[in-house]
């Protein structure tokens, strides 16, 4: 049966916008089994431990479990590449930091592109600070008298971190390449055998994240010089920026959530919202406040920005150094 125009025109408009209905109606049920979160790096670490947090507000707020599922290997190279796999329903999603911005120069043949292939859902922190810590017995105590003492003694300060290519050796790239001295990296297998060696003496400084470092300055088995960030950290008020006596300099970490490249908009976006709300709630800002980080929200389109820019920003970093994979 052939239909009236009028009627046909108005059948068309009702069928193109089911869609469209069935999607917010989707979203508004979401999720309604398990969805898996995955981590690049081994429990107990950073990321792992705002995964875990994170994880379980959405818990709390959207009554199905949000899996931590630690994936490591290359660098959380092993969990992007999983992320970037599955399918872009809203049931995997990734814990996304810095160093995958920082991987996604380092390493040349990653088989997806960060910018392009993954959905940026929400930023759970910007700005984690990093320490320029060394050990007690160090002549230098401040910035100002480390780069006098780097100068005079050009390749004789060893740089520890937790491997080529990680958030560490890039801060201390970084530093090099501002402050324009010489400094040997020793890349570790990771930050705890490199703080060891800090502590015995037989390295001179790292540029570690201070989550790792902050108990050992507390007992004075390491002395911080200052912090890597932009302005001082409340957790360390009396240690100065790097950026007071280096002018521009800014390294800090930053955490968020991702989901597979052509996720629903509409699933996204209410992540978003939940997660936001999350990171407004007072027993969670103080869990950060403990760790020595801020919450910091976002858009979907805002943090996409964020880590486009973070990407570039560490290419010129690898590129100055001549940095390579492990």
């Amino acid at each position: 049966m052939k239909l009236p125009r009028r009627k046909f025109l108005h059948f068309a408009a009702g069928a193109a916008a089911l869609p469209a209905v069935s999607r917010i109606a989707w979203a508004q049920s979401y999720p309604t089994r398990p969805v898996r979160l995955l981590v690049g790096f081994p429990a107990g670490g950073v990321t792992d431990v705002f995964a875990r947090l994170m994880g379980q507000w959405l818990s709390e707020r959207l009554g199905q479990a949000f899996v931590i599922e630690n994936r490591m290997g290359a660098a959380s190279n092993l969990a992007a590449e999983a992320l970037v796999k599955a399918p872009p329903d809203g049931y995997t999603l990734l814990q996304l930091t810095s160093t995958n911005a920082i991987n996604a120069t380092l390493y040349e043949k990653l088989g997806f592109n960060l910018v392009t292939d993954i959905a940026p859902v929400a930023t759970v922190y910007r700005g984690g600070p990093g320490a320029m810590v060394v050990n007690p017995s160090f002549p230098p105590k401040t910035v100002p008298e480390f780069i006098t003492y780097a100068k005079a003694n050009p390749g004789k300060i060893n740089m520890g971190s937790a491997g080529s290519g990680s958030s560490a050796h890039l801060y201390g790239e970084l530093f090099k390449m501002m402050a324009g001295v010489d400094l040997v990296h020793v890349p570790y297998r990771g930050g705890p055998q490199a703080l060891t060696d800090l502590i015995a003496g037989r390295l001179q400084v790292t540029f570690d994240p201070l989550a790792n470092t902050i108990e050992h300055i507390k007992s004075g088995q390491l002395r911080a010089i200052a912090v890597t960030t932009a302005s001082r950290v409340a957790l360390l008020p009396d240690t100065p920026a790097i950026a007071e006596f280096v002018a521009g300099y800014e390294a800090s970490g930053w955490q968020g959530i991702a989901a597979p490249k052509g996720s629903p908009a509409e699933i996204v976006d209410r992540l978003n919202k939940e997660i936001n709300a999350g990171l407004a709630e007072a027993r969670i800002k103080a869990r950060f406040a403990d760790l020595g980080y801020t919450a910091f929200t976002s858009s979907p389109a805002e943090f996409g920005t964020f880590i486009a820019e973070d990407v570039e920003k560490w290419a010129k970093v690898i590129k100055f150094g001549g940095i390579k994979p492990e």
